[in-house]
């Protein structure tokens, strides 16, 4: 038996400090999303209408993602936290919760990496106020360079204000700014030296991800997918390229051989990480899932706002975790997509 197993043998806490699965992984980053809401409609995420929301009333208040936030950095062993929506920056004064959360510190004291995934609309009005309130780095979503294909795809003509929005986050220092393409066939395949080269140009760094079955409309096909090999291949061709070494993250990293800069490719798909994943969820609603494709959920704000105790809340999260699953079985026979898409989710 493993170190790490021995830890694990009781789901309620004999590993203090660690949100440990019977499979050995400790999760170590939570992903938070605070709106479910979007200024876009992109079509891999949300139908173009009648999309419904939750109610405003039953979001999660700032002052209780915080208090979630600090049970998971300071007796639960996250370490960093990402904010997600929907598109978080649609909900008000972002910075204020980023502040709450800039002030957590792990046991040993050290400070929790606070960053944030956009459609990068608002970055140029945002990006300093968000630097100055502790965010340490952002992620983009840049589906198409290409000004008709953005609009097709995100079904809002807004392609400066995102490209401003990259160039605002780099000049505020929220570095290193990551630029994430979900690049689908027969949509924007066509782009991905266009997207490397911009990437180079610009001095971020661009990650490709495969298309998963996450869209409101359910028409995810295997077929639409273009593999994190066929990205590879493609920009090797053009700019050689050379492994590096990485640890649980998602993205498979490769830098470029003359030195300006890296990509990173994440494979969801066709190579999943499962077995290293260290990640959890909470959503908006306050919702925590163990998976991004879970099928259940369990309910934190009922008990959050019912009086439960901090321990009360620790048990609960760490008896879920414990019974994570293996991972998820996309392109298998027995894969059940979830009930819920990505914005729902939180990316």
């Amino acid at each position: 038996m493993t170190d790490t197993a021995a830890h694990v043998l009781d789901p309620v806490g004999t590993a203090q400090g660690a949100l440990v699965d019977t499979f050995g992984r400790t999760a170590k980053d939570l992903r938070i999303s605070v709106t479910d809401r979007c200024n876009f409609r992109c079509v891999y995420c949300m139908p173009a209408e009648g999309m419904e929301f939750v109610p405003r009333e039953e979001l999660l208040s700032y002052e209780e993602i915080s208090r979630l936030a600090r049970l998971f950095v300071e007796d639960l062993g996250i370490e960093s936290i990402r904010l997600t929506g929907g598109e978080p920056t649609v909900r008000r004064d972002l910075d204020r919760l980023v502040a709450m959360l800039a002030a957590l510190r792990t046991p040993a004291g050290d400070p929790v990496e606070i960053s944030l995934t956009t459609n990068g609309s608002a970055l140029t009005r945002l990006a300093g106020r968000l630097r100055d309130a502790g965010l340490s780095r952002v992620n983009v979503s840049l589906d198409s360079l290409k000004r008709e294909r953005f609009l097709a795809m995100t079904r809002r003509d807004a392609i400066d204000e995102v490209l401003a929005g990259i160039d605002a986050a780099v000049v505020a220092g929220l570095t290193p700014v990551k630029v994430n393409a979900v690049i689908v066939r027969g949509h924007n395949d066509d782009e991905i030296i266009d997207f490397a080269t911009y990437a180079r140009d610009r001095g971020v760094q661009i990650r490709f991800i495969e298309y998963m079955p996450l869209d409101a409309s359910g028409s995810w096909s295997l077929e639409q997918v273009v593999s994190a090999v066929e990205v590879v291949s493609a920009i090797n061709e053009v700019y050689p390229l050379e492994p590096v070494k990485h640890g649980a993250e998602p993205a498979t990293r490769w830098r470029y051989a003359d030195g300006l800069g890296e990509i990173g490719v994440i494979p969801s798909v066709t190579n999943p990480f499962c077995g290293d994943c260290d990640r959890v969820r909470l959503t908006a609603e306050g919702q925590f899932r163990t998976c991004l494709f879970a099928l259940d959920e369990l309910d934190l704000r009922h008990p959050l706002r019912s009086g439960a105790t901090d321990a009360d809340l620790a048990a609960l999260v760490t008896k879920a975790v414990w019974g994570k699953w293996a991972g998820h079985r996309i392109g298998r026979v027995d894969f059940i997509r979830p009930n819920r898409s990505m914005s729902q989710i939180g990316g």
